[in-house]
This record gives C-alpha cells, sequence and structure tokens, in this order.
C-alpha cells in the first residue's frame, strides 16, 4: 500500500510518503521555494516523495490531507453566528482556504495529468489535531501511550488529548478554538517585540536571562480546569473573528496582533522594532515561559491520572518548546515521552499517512522513526557536475583523513558547514545540513553571530553529543535523537564547553547515535579523540533563510559568508575568500 501525506494550503507545507509501511521520504516545500513557513500547495514536495519512491501519482493508493474542513463544522457556525464583530474579509478568507483543500482532487488532476476522476475516492481528509497525534504515537517505540497536540490552531481546534494502543489512538478530549496555549505564547512574543511567524523560538532563548517574577500575572489571562485543560480570558485577546493568520499571494503565513488593549493596558505596549531589550523584557519572557511550562504539566499530570499509562506522545507546534519538553519527566508521572522530528505542523503530512495507514486501513506498526534523515540527497557526481560547471577544482580524502581535516579546522577557531546525506525533516539540523564550530570556545558564539548566522545574542547554540557519553555531561541520560529536550548539564562540565551551555546552564542537545548518523558520529568521535570532547557545536546550515538543500545553496551560503570549510555530503570545500581559486577535497 503507498499513501502520500500531504500538509497544504497551511504554514510549513510539506509532503511524506508511505509504501508497505515505511516512510521513504519526507520533505518540506519550503526546502525548494527558499521561502521558510511557505504555506502554499507543496508541488515540489509532493514530487519530490514521488520520485524517491519510484512511482507516480497512480500508483498512490491514498492521498492523506492533514486538514478536515468538515471537523466541528457546526461549532465553527456557531462561533461566527455569536461573534459578528469580525471582518467579512477574514471569513472570505477562511472560507477560501478550506475551498482549496476541499478541491485538492482538481489540484492533484491538474499537477499529475490524469483525470480528476483518479483522485476522489483516493482523498481523505484528516483532522489537523488527529494528524499532529498520529505523527508521534505511531512513529514512536510505545505499544501505549497517552497523547497530546498542543498548537495555536487547526480545524476550530487548540489542543487534544488522547490514548493510543496498538495501531490505534482514541481521542479523550480537545479544547475549541479561539482558547489556545500557542495564541498565549504568541501573544506575549508579540509584545515582547518579536511579531513574525514563528518568532516564538526567540522568547525560549531570551527566557533565562530574566527572572520569572510575573507568572501570578497570568492566572487572570488563563484559567486552568478541573478537567485537566484551560480556557483564555479572551478580554485580553483581540476578537479572533477579526483574523489570526494570514496567507497572501506570496503563501507566507502573517500572524495578526493577538493583543487587545485590555492586554495593554495591564501588560504595556509591544517593543518597538528599535528599542532595546530591558531587564523587564527578559523577565516577562522568563514568566511566559514558567507560565507555559505549568500549563503543559496541568494537562499532562491530569493526562497521566485519566490513562495511568508512563509514556507519552506530543506533537504541535507547542512541542517545539524543547525547554517544556526537557522538564516533562521531572514535573509528572510519566517517564518516556516521544517527540517526532518534525512536531510543529511540517509533520501534519507525516501523520495524516500514518492515520490513514494504520487508524483507517488497520496496518500493523513498523519499528520506531528515530531518523529525521529523509530528504534530498545528491550524489557525488552531481556534486561533481555542479563544482565542475562553476569552475573549482577539488581533491579526494578518505574518512579519517577528512575528519582529522575537519576537527583541526574547528579547533582552530574554524567553522564548518557540513552537507551530508539525506536532509532532515523539521526544523532542526542534525548532522545532515549543519554548521559546526568548537564547543570549547567562549567566543564560538560571536565568531558564528559575526560571520554567519547574525542573529540575536541571546539565542544559544546547540550541542551534538556521541550517546554514549550523554550522562557524562548531562544530569539526565535520555535518547534525544530530534534535539527536542532542553537538559541541564553538569555543573562540573559547563566550563569544558561553554559555547553550547546556555546562561542558566542548559543545553538543547542531540544524541548522536552510530547507527542512524554513523558518518556524523565518526566525525564527533574524531573530534573527540583529538580533545577529549565528545560533542560538536551544530546549528543550522543556512544564514536568515530555510535550511539548505541543494549542494549549490550550501556553496552559495559558504562563498558569501565567512565559513571557513564546507563539506558537501561527501565533498570539502576549503577557500581562501580573497583569491579566486578554490580547494575542494573529494571524501570516496
Amino acid at each position: 500500500m503507498i499513501i502520500l501525506g500531504i500538509n497544504a494550503y497551511h504554514a510549513d507545507s510539506s509532503a511524506a510518503i508511505f509504501v508497505d509501511g515505511k516512510m521513504i521520504a519526507a520533505i518540506e516545500e519550503e526546502r525548494f521555494t527558499r521561502v521558510k513557513h511557505w504555506a502554499g500547495f507543496p508541488r515540489l514536495a509532493i514530487e519530490f516523495c514521488l520520485k524517491e519512491a519510484g512511482i507516480g501519482f497512480d500508483d498512490v493508493d491514498y492521498f492523506a490531507i492533514g486538514r478536515d474542513p468538515r471537523a466541528k463544522f457546526f461549532r465553527k457556525l456557531l462561533f461566527v453566528a455569536r461573534n459578528t464583530k469580525g471582518s467579512i474579509k477574514v471569513v472570505r478568507e477562511r472560507l477560501g482556504n478550506s475551498k482549496k483543500v476541499s478541491g485538492l482532487d482538481e489540484t492533484l488532476s491538474v499537477l499529475s495529468g490524469l483525470p480528476v476522476e483518479n483522485f476522489k475516492k483516493k482523498i481523505i481528509n484528516v483532522e489537523h489535531h488527529r494528524s499532529h497525534i498520529a505523527s508521534a504515537f505511531f512513529a514512536s517505540p510505545f505499544e501505549k501511550a497517552a497523547c497530546l497536540s498542543v498548537d495555536g490552531s487547526g480545524d476550530f481546534s487548540t489542543t487534544m488529548i488522547g490514548i493510543g494502543y496498538g495501531n490505534k489512538f482514541e481521542v479523550l478530549d480537545s479544547i475549541d478554538f479561539p482558547h489556545s496555549l500557542g495564541f498565549f505564547y504568541t501573544t506575549f512574543t508579540q509584545l515582547l517585540g518579536f511579531p513574525h511567524y514563528g518568532d516564538e523560538y526567540k522568547v525560549m532563548g531570551m527566557a533565562p536571562y530574566g527572572e520569572a517574577k510575573y507568572v501570578d500575572r497570568f492566572d487572570d489571562v488563563v484559567n486552568l480546569t478541573s478537567d485537566g485543560l484551560f480556557k483564555l480570558n479572551l478580554k485580553y485577546f483581540r476578537s479572533a473573528t477579526e483574523g489570526i493568520i494570514s496567507y497572501g499571494e506570496d503563501n507566507i503565513p502573517v500572524v495578526a496582533p493577538l493583543y487587545s488593549d485590555y492586554m495593554i493596558e495591564k501588560f504595556g505596549s509591544p517593543r518597538k522594532k528599535d528599542e532595546p531589550l530591558d531587564q523587564y523584557h527578559k523577565d516577562m519572557a522568563a514568566s511566559v515561559q514558567r507560565f507555559t511550562e505549568k500549563v503543559i504539566f496541568h494537562i499532562l499530570n491530569y493526562l497521566q491520572k485519566r490513562t495511568g499509562v508512563k509514556n507519552v506522545c506530543i506533537a504541535g507546534g507547542v512541542a517545539q518548546n524543547s525547554v517544556a519538553n526537557g522538564k516533562i519527566t521531572r514535573n509528572t508521572a510519566f517517564k518516556n515521552v516521544y517527540i517526532p522530528s518534525a512536531g510543529h505542523d511540517a509533520g501534519i503530512s507525516m501523520g495524516a499517512a500514518l492515520f490513514v495507514q494504520h487508524q483507517l486501513q488497520n496496518m500493523p506498526r513498523q519499528v520506531a522513526i528515530k531518523t529525521a534523515y529523509t530528504g534530498s540527497i545528491f550524489t557525488n557526481n552531481e556534486i561533481k557536475d555542479i563544482l565542475n560547471t562553476k569552475g573549482i577544482s577539488f581533491s579526494e580524502l578518505a574518512d579519517e583523513e577528512l575528519f582529522e581535516k575537519i576537527s583541526y579546522c574547528l579547533e582552530n577557531g574554524g567553522v564548518v558547514g557540513w552537507f551530508n546525506g539525506r536532509a532532515e525533516f523539521g526544523p532542526r539540523a542534525l548532522g545532515g545540513r549543519s554548521i559546526l564550530a568548537d564547543p570549547r570556545r567562549s567566543d564560538a558564539k560571536d565568531i558564528l553571530n559575526s560571520k554567519i548566522k547574525r542573529r540575536e545574542s541571546f539565542r544559544p547554540f546547540a550541542p551534538s553529543i556521541l550517546k554514549e557519553y550523554v550522562a557524562d555531561y548531562f544530569e539526565l541520560s535520555e535518547e534525544v535523537p530530534f534535539m527536542e529536550k532542553v537538559y541541564p548539564i553538569k555543573k562540573d562540565k559547563r566550563a569544558l564547553i561553554p559555547a553550547v551551555t546556555h546562561v542558566d546552564g542548559s543545553g538543547r542537545l542531540q544524541t548522536v547515535d552510530k547507527e542512524i548518523s554513523p558518518r556524523y558520529h565518526g566525525l564527533i568521535n574524531a573530534f573527540y579523540n583529538r580533545t577529549g570532547i565528545p560533542i560538536l557545536l551544530n546549528t543550522s546550515f543556512n544564514e536568515n533563510e530555510p535550511i539548505v538543500n541543494s549542494p549549490e545553496e550550501a556553496l552559495a551560503c559558504y562563498l558569501r559568508t565567512n565559513m571557513d570549510m564546507l563539506v558537501e555530503r561527501e565533498l570539502t570545500i576549503t577557500a581562501d575568500k580573497n583569491v579566486d581559486a578554490y580547494s575542494t577535497t573529494l571524501n570516496s
């Protein structure tokens, strides 16, 4: 059976394909369009998935769409009827977006050149949060687990809880729009001066610089209910019928200001673009983060008592809050947590396909998904052709010599672009499309920001650590394959790895498994043999753009920045930026 999952006309549009139960490929459309969070129809992602599976449109048994315009339909109508203050334009936009989703059979017909009848009976719409839960539970190693999906909103729900067992899961409860923990976090992200879609991670990164002194003030903003859920005090928020997220002709998601005049009265005016961050802003960020964790733990503690299980699977935009994720086993009765590599909306395509595969088609579960390497891949010959076309010369090195050369570069303050094998599915660079630096250097953050990233100074960089050494460096010893959790670094180790130790002594780690990432593991191990540190600083391979997808994009990023070395899959490029000749080393 072949199932193609699609997240279309929604932020982080994507596609994922499963053949006989196994995920063959999954990728975000933004990797091709080069526009962050691109929200149109994922044509290129779909074509990529079909190519990787070696099939055509007619070979697909089901097209699983991670969106169901019929979900909670009458509740939507009642909400609009009760909230007539909203803009007719907003209602039209939402109806137009739903019409696009409902008309995907025609879109697929045009794209494939096949009759529309070929698709009508193959399209299955899967509700947004059910797709999220499926992406987490069915990909997890657990036979039985509690399930939580929590984000801004999707198909008129903002939060959903359930329990999974075998190849099925049951929804236990949900929260209707507009009562949303995602909206709460986004609203304060905007007040703190970060207005763009996806800026929430900046607040999370800034929080450790502040003191959580305003947490009690949020009790009037969010009411925790006895059923383990919550409700917003809507006085603090702009009317939801006036618009939340819109998508223009450029398919870029734009978030409207979510705060009301009452919110400004109680918490102050939004920070202006050029206004410096002061201690109030940092304390507010710390308080928002702490209160968000309080709500998450409130939901999870209730869910654990209701289900009685020790495993939990989490997805949705709020599941990208790696700080909260890292605290779950210390603040709830859950012992094991699984969060997929694409826990955000890109994972909807994967989840919709998994929902159809197991929940509807009753197929047996497959082995747990512990790898994120499902994206684009290029052969040595393809890369050679690109370099030859650009007139760049190259030579060959075996891995052992190559890793020594890279380690030497890192030890001497160099920054290395690492473009290896398949690209990752999800927002984190995990050794497929990464920029690497020496974690021992206290100046590494400044070096990276001056040479390449040019981002806010309060944002931390992450450690990739060999799985076998996690217990030596972190206070919790668990597998974190997708960089989805932040853990405390042991106090006696923090001075050894200052570049990846945040101001509060924590690190958002990735545990590198030799069986999953053999080449990346080999590189870190070579660095360990030279330095005694089994860790590399790892950040995403980009410069204010989506993570690089192709060798051309990696090369372009390398050439326009002050990167010191570039490894392209099995190629290494070093260059003196002051001359025209470039030396490229090929690893055979």
